[in-house]
């Protein structure tokens, strides 16, 4: 069993949350005129690193007749997956050994995933299980813009934990996280490299703005509820990898912190104060034809 990830890196909530929001229908159609997929078409697709599952429920409603399987080697992220999304496919696995033959997949799919392994492994698998003539997608985040609420800025308190935090944690270092990072251009010239023909790339961008009232109030709340998953995650994680060093009352008081802040700003959205606070995320999307 390996839960490395979602226990010192990112969390099922923090992950599953943010992408579900980034990949929500409202955006299916700026993705989907990048993807060129046949929507008609019984496609097979593999998402490599598939976390706990919210891109491969997208894929599955924006592609009814295709099948879609989701690999992960994080024993947690499979499990909640499984729990969420339903009709997907998901297997514990290791993307620089995949377990399928070879062309057994239409299209393989990726987000955020390429920074974090070796290069050759990562496009020579997915060159591996596609088809002749198969599609390689891999989705990229670029810099974006984060303007948080006046309401959520972190205390005196927060900000001093986080400094004693940083004193001691090395997970960033030891999980070899963004161990292999490309630029814009770099990108599309590792899929050349490793074999990929007919190279495109497009962006996607994703405003989530709750005070916008082109999103329904659900919605506007999920994207407040979102980065609390996030900060809450972050306290878990510090729990486990460096409990030696922080006592319980401190991440206590972090969590009353943390749920206090979110508490007020939805107490506003409701109340119609606004903020105007955004997170807009810019995503690079490269395709190659095997």
């Amino acid at each position: 069993m390996n839960t490395l990830w979602s226990t010192y890196v990112q969390g099922c909530d923090t992950l599953y949350y943010s992408r579900r929001l980034r990949f929500d229908d409202a955006f299916a159609e700026r993705y989907c005129s990048l993807f060129s997929l046949d929507r008609e078409k019984p496609l097979r697709i593999l998402e490599i690193g598939c976390g706990p599952g919210a891109l491969a429920g997208a894929l599955l409603r924006w592609y009814p007749n295709a099948s879609v399987v989701g690999v992960d080697r994080d024993s947690n992220f499979i499990k909640y997956a499984r729990a969420h999304e339903k009709g997907v496919e998901f297997i514990e696995a290791d993307a620089c050994a995949l377990p399928f033959e070879e062309g057994e997949f239409d299209v393989t799919i990726s987000n955020t995933v390429s920074e974090h392994i070796e290069p050759s492994a990562f496009f020579g698998e997915q060159y591996r299980v596609l088809k002749r003539g198969g599609i390689c997608i891999v989705i990229s985040s670029r810099k974006g813009i984060l303007s948080r609420a006046e309401c959520l800025a972190d205390d005196r308190y927060e900000i001093e934990f986080w400094e004693k935090v940083k004193k001691y944690d090395e997970t960033f270092e030891v999980c070899e996280v963004c161990k292999y990072p490309m630029t814009e251009s770099e990108l599309p010239s590792a899929f050349e490299k490793y074999g990929f023909g007919d190279v495109s790339t497009g962006y996607v961008t994703v405003d989530l703005t709750p005070d916008d009232p082109k999103y329904s109030s659900k919605m506007a709340e999920d994207i407040i509820n979102a980065d609390r998953y996030g900060e809450l995650d972050a306290i878990s994680s510090v729990e486990v990898t460096l409990g030696k060093h922080i006592e319980p009352l401190e991440t206590q008081k972090m969590r009353e912190l943390i749920n206090a802040k979110y508490d007020k700003r939805l107490d506003d959205y409701k109340r119609g104060i606004k903020h105007w606070d955004t997170n807009v995320s810019v995503m690079m999307v490269i395709k190659g034809t095997k």
